[in-house]
């Protein structure tokens, strides 16, 4: 049986890949649950009444028998029972589905972090196929698709209302082979038509880079390599700064989640001890606690952590763990709040079932299920409000909030003094962001600033060498017919 944190929606997949979002598993090894784990009263008591089960199952065969031979094509009873599994799953929370025997192939390729495809990450909503979130470095995300595009046709020919496996196909194709997408996008008048061309997707789950005595580490997934490579970047890091390394920022930003295991590793690697997770299942003797390994490889440098919209799941354990210990300063806008887990249970010959089996806690005892983690230091990435909310909390038939600790956080009294200086969003002359350019990242610029100062490093105004703000050219007053 295998588990995953990752962010997932019912019907959700990445161009070249049939259903993918970051799986997760834990280890097999037994781990003892902390007394306070008291397992959440299961929602719905399940019937007890075979008689009542009978009745049902019979009605599902009556529809099964007049589909057959009612329906205007032939279906086949394989599609027929796919769907019906689909249904059934897809009913119960926006992370729990079926996945045939390719899907779940698929899902376990990615697992390794490398697919073929555009880099898209896609949802179904309404009939209609929507951007999630372009990928960092993939085709999509260098064509300038951004979150909340909506994909109306492949190749000039329309594919609303087209099942989300069958979009996906449509987009998938060999290497260096083009293919054009229609676009629309809120607040734009006209549709967008962009040409990509597809190419193997090799995931870069961790990025760095040296700022002076600052290193910066981004981690845009939690697959089976993410530590491991998080250790590598912070040595490198490390060596670079020749030995003097005075802070460092972690960027979990549209990070969608992944490993449960390696959130817990990575947490780990900054936290000296105490609990990391925990999570809460239906009955007791399923839940389960993580605590930290005993190891920080920084040994205590400042440390701030980079979160929004996009950080869910895997991101949200490891944001929530280093907030709750008071170990890091969280900068950035509000997290997605995915509070539950999936475990991926294989059916040989049959693919496997993806159920949401527990719902998982901070070391406090909170819940960021529909929630999110609310940041430290509020920073927005531009003046400019969201044209979409695509958060947990947005969802269809999502899980209920419960079972956690219900006290209203206190605000933190460690922050650093220049919290109070941070402005939450960039003033109006500030750049347009450009992904090449770390500069025009209001977000990173503020988070590099208050390491510097927790660091006890010069920390200038990023804003303060900007070209005075254009004024709005004057106009004649007068009136004119």
């Amino acid at each position: 049986m295998k588990f995953r944190t990752g962010l997932m929606f019912g019907a959700t997949a990445l161009t070249g890949l049939a259903l993918a979002f970051h799986p997760g598993h834990f280890s097999g090894s037994a781990l003892v649950a902390s007394s306070a784990q008291a397992a959440t009263a299961p929602d719905a008591t399940p019937t007890t009444n075979h008689a009542e089960t009978y009745r049902l199952l019979t009605l599902f065969g009556t529809v099964m028998d007049m589909i057959r031979q009612q329906y205007v094509e032939p279906v086949s009873d394989r599609d027929l029972i796919t769907n019906a599994l689909n249904g059934m799953l897809s009913g119960l929370d926006p992370h729990s589905s079926y996945m045939t025997q390719k899907q779940y192939d698929d899902m376990m390729v990615q697992m390794k972090g490398e697919f073929g495809g555009l880099g898209l990450e896609l949802q179904q909503q309404d009939g209609h196929i929507r951007v999630v979130s372009p990928i960092d470095g993939t085709p999509g995300f260098r064509a300038g698709i951004k979150p909340g595009d909506y994909i109306i046709a492949v190749d000039g020919h329309p594919i609303d209302g087209t099942p989300l496996d069958e979009a996906v196909k449509k987009m998938r194709g060999k290497a260096n082979t083009k293919i054009t997408l229609t676009l629309v996008r809120e607040k734009t008048p006209k549709p967008i038509v962009v040409t990509l061309t597809r190419e193997v997707i090799h995931i870069d789950v961790v990025k760095s880079a040296l700022y002076d005595r600052v290193g910066y580490i981004r981690v845009a997934q939690f697959n089976e390599t993410t530590e491991k490579e998080l250790l590598k970047a912070y040595n490198s890091l490390k060596q670079q700064a020749g030995g003097k390394l005075a802070g460092l920022v972690l960027d979990l930003r549209n990070d969608p989640g992944g490993l449960l295991d390696q959130a817990v590793d990575v947490s780990s690697n900054f936290i000296r001890s105490g609990e990391i997770v925990s999570t809460r299942s239906r009955n007791p003797k399923d839940s389960q606690r993580w605590d930290a390994h005993g190891t920080d490889i920084t040994d205590g440098l400042p440390l701030v952590v980079l979160i929004n919209g996009g950080s869910a799941s895997a991101s949200e354990i490891v944001s929530g763990a280093l907030q709750d210990h008071h170990r890091a300063v969280l900068v950035g806008t509000r997290s997605f709040g995915k509070g539950s887990v999936q475990s991926i249970i294989p059916i040989p010959g049959n693919g496997a079932v993806r159920l949401t089996t527990a719902r998982y806690y901070t070391p406090s005892g909170r819940s960021i299920q529909a929630l999110g983690i609310t940041p430290d230091i509020v920073v927005k990435e531009t003046r400019e409000d969201p044209a979409f909310s695509l958060r947990e909390a947005d969802l269809e038939h999502i899980l209920k909030n419960q079972g956690g600790n219900q006290t209203k956080a206190q605000p933190r009294t460690d922050l650093p003094a220049i919290a109070k200086d941070i402005p939450n969003e960039p003033p109006a002359n500030w750049p347009e962001f450009e992904y090449d350019k770390p500069a025009t990242d209001f977000q990173l610029q503020e988070g590099l600033r208050i390491v510097r100062f927790m660091a006890g490093l010069p920390s200038p105004d990023p804003a303060a060498s900007l070209p005075p703000a254009k004024q709005p050219a004057k106009t004649d007053s007068a009136t004119h017919h």
